[in-house]
């Protein structure tokens, strides 16, 4: 059986798969079974910040596994204290980690810590978290159910309580009562859309928020480790959140999730846990591909990369004005509204057809997550092959 027909008899069919399978990859370009190469404007949905096998972090990678990949949280783990600093450090704020696997995971440790301050008094039960409608928090049960899309919950209940859904960041306000917790929020919508939320109303609700006593968190499991150009996009937004979430591009590919917080004397020993979470193995890739894209950032390397994407992709929002109505986006993390579901689907086909990979977000957005560290040239192919695809559209 090749590898189509061994996937369709043994594995659940819950992703919509296409008809590719690639073997190898080098920074932004990959290679398929046949030898058809690709410019991967995807990045693994954003994961590969510092692209397909990186030298730096295979060679971090294979160190670590020559010696230990696993030992449980029981025991003190060199790596993850280290990759916990430089976290901590990188992104200016006077916080604490805990790892684990996944972004869902992460969300899913961010609101028991948030449920657990909530409880701190003994005389109120906070417990509520209000999050935005279209946000995208994750694919556990109550991560499904702080994720704002009405269609997400279809099957799945019955649901953890206590999670209510703001239109905006300017109806948050209203829906806080006494047993509000926390407010959780992405800075830029990922899933949702690629769409940022405005400075102005973000820097207004982080006050609000302090005023009241609400914690707020930031789901920055797609927008952190410079994808939209800082560090985190709460560093770029001018805030400081009581709880950030990480993942995706942290670990370079290796599977890791982080809670960041500030409420240092809240969780105690036995309040939660992580089998697998910041082991050897994912630990040491994060502290790699942090020293990687802070080194690039220094460089002012990411900066140039960065405008010369976002050049490329208005040159053809401006150039296809019958497919597209807008551009949107934060640095690396960008996006084109297209007119409609059916032409963005036709869209994803031809680009995979002619060589570049790129992604859906929502119902009508093409989505660019490229590797950090694309280069010029890649860029270049890339979107000359888009450039080929639409023109067939």
């Amino acid at each position: 059986m090749n590898t189509q027909d061994l996937d369709k008899k043994y594995v659940l069919p819950t992703y919509a798969r296409a008809d590719v399978e690639f073997v190898s990859g080098k920074n932004a370009t990959l290679k398929d079974v046949n030898g058809k190469k690709y410019i991967d404007f995807t990045s693994g949905i954003g994961v590969c910040s510092v692209g397909h096998a990186n030298e730096l972090l295979n060679t971090a990678i294979t160190e670590q596994i020559s010696n230990i990949t696993h030992i449980s949280n029981l025991y003190n783990i060199a790596p993850q204290a280290k990759a916990a600093q430089k976290i901590v450090e990188t992104s200016g704020y006077d916080m604490q980690c805990f790892f684990g696997n996944s972004g869902a995971e992460a969300n899913e440790g961010a609101l028991k810590i948030a449920r657990k301050w909530g409880e701190r008094d003994g005389k109120i039960k906070r417990y509520k978290v209000i999050t935005l409608k279209q946000s995208f928090h994750g694919r556990t049960i109550t991560t499904v159910k702080a994720t704002g899309q009405e269609a997400m919950h279809n099957y799945f209940g019955p649901f953890p309580d206590g999670f209510v859904y703001a239109d905006d960041m300017n109806h948050v306000e209203s829906l806080i009562d006494d047993h509000t917790c926390a407010v959780m929020i992405e800075l830029v919508q990922g899933e949702g859309g690629v769409q940022p939320q405005d400075k102005d109303e973000v820097k207004a609700l982080a006050k609000m928020l302090k005023e009241k006593g609400v914690l707020l968190i930031v789901d920055e499991v797609q927008t952190g480790i410079y994808r939209t150009g800082e560090f985190l996009a709460s560093n770029l937004y001018e805030i400081e959140p009581d709880i950030i979430t990480l993942a995706k591009g942290l670990g370079g590919g290796v599977p890791i999730g982080v809670v960041m917080t500030n409420l240092k004397g809240v969780m105690g020993a036995g309040d939660h846990g992580s089998t697998f979470g910041g082991n050897y193995l994912s630990s040491s890739a994060a502290c790699t591909v942090i020293d990687i894209l802070n080194d690039y950032k220094k460089s002012g390397d990411l900066e140039i990369n960065t405008l010369l994407f976002n050049k490329a992709v208005e040159k053809i929002y401006k150039k296809y004005t019958n497919l597209f109505t807008q551009k949107v986006g934060i640095g690396m993390m960008c996006g084109l509204r297209v007119k409609d579901a059916d032409t963005l689907a036709a869209i994803i086909n031809s680009a995979r057809e002619n060589g570049v990979m790129v992604l859906r977000a929502g119902r009508n957005t093409l989505r660019f997550l490229p590797p950090l560290t694309i280069t010029k040239e890649e860029i270049d192919e890339g979107f000359k092959s888009l450039d080929n695809a639409l023109s067939s559209i």
